[in-house]
């Protein structure tokens, strides 16, 4: 299998994200994970530490700059700060920015112990993150960070006419995830807006192709403009990167290479930074 195409499906599929999030999935390690894949586990295993070793040199690049830097120092965590960062796959990936935000840290400002956990699955909708939030409930962390909502605008089939979740229905389990936070924990929210697709760039991925995928930027606006219109503070990922973000950025159309995901990285920080 080329290295393109093995590179996809770890940052797409992820399936230690996937298991860990089912009962006993956490006990399964990187064979089951291969195996699941179709790799051998010296080939999975290899990748993934190659992928994860690049996210370090991201967010060590990142730090060069001073006035990153200095964003890293602002933000608002306390010593021994609890965050919880949770979404899907653009969130999952092993080199996603919620990774790359985690390196920084834990180089800038180690001493603090401050924890990121990084609660994503692929492909879920905020249904599926109504499922899933007793684990941030659990957690009782001080900040939580939200990236969901562009698996609701995903359209499957060569015609189809419906997203997996009606927008209505998004606002409603937005507004829900919202409350839960408030009622639940004692965290603080930031929300990311789901930034664009290059829409024909999904329909003709092989990747993509192959389970259907399709996604149109009017759906998925409309999910960010749900985001961005609740309480609470918010990163705008939908008008920052572009409609669609840059080819470079992209890796199949809705996922992202490296310097996309250091991109969204570099928004959520100098957004957060300048929260009290």
């Amino acid at each position: 299998m080329p290295n393109e195409q093995v590179n996809w499906l770890l940052k797409v599929i992820q399936p230690e994200r996937s298991l860990a999030s089912l009962p006993g999935g956490a006990n399964f390690g990187q064979d089951a994970h291969a195996a699941l894949l179709g790799l051998p586990v010296a080939v999975y295993a290899a990748e993934l530490t190659r992928m994860q070793q690049e996210a370090a040199e991201a967010a060590k690049a990142l730090l060069a700059d001073e006035k990153v830097a200095s964003m890293i120092d602002r933000l608002p965590l306390r010593q021994g700060a609890k965050v919880v960062v949770f979404g899907d796959s653009l969130t999952s990936d092993p080199q996603s920015w919620a990774v790359i935000l985690r390196e920084m840290l834990a180089m800038r400002r180690g001493a603090e112990e401050i924890s990121v956990t990084i609660s994503a699955v692929g492909a879920e909708t905020t249904t599926h993150g109504l499922v899933r939030f007793g684990q941030i409930a659990n957690a009782q962390p001080d900040w939580v960070l939200f990236l969901l909502g562009t698996n609701d605008a995903r359209m499957q089939g060569p015609n189809p006419t419906k997203t997996l979740v009606h927008h209505e229905e998004t606002a409603r389990n937005i507004a829900e995830l919202r409350h839960r936070v408030s009622s639940e924990t004692r965290a603080r929210s930031l929300w990311i807006t789901p930034p664009a697709a290059n829409e024909a760039q999904v329909a003709t991925h092989p990747g993509l192709a192959s389970f259907g995928v399709r996604f149109r930027n009017e759906d998925l606006e409309r999910v960010a403009k749900i985001v961005r219109d609740g309480n609470g503070p918010v990163i705008d990922a939908f008008a920052a990167l572009g409609k669609p973000p840059a080819a470079d950025l992209m890796v199949d159309g809705l996922h992202f290479t490296l310097e996309g995901q250091q991109r969204i990285a570099l928004e959520v920080i100098r957004g957060w930074s300048e929260l009290k």
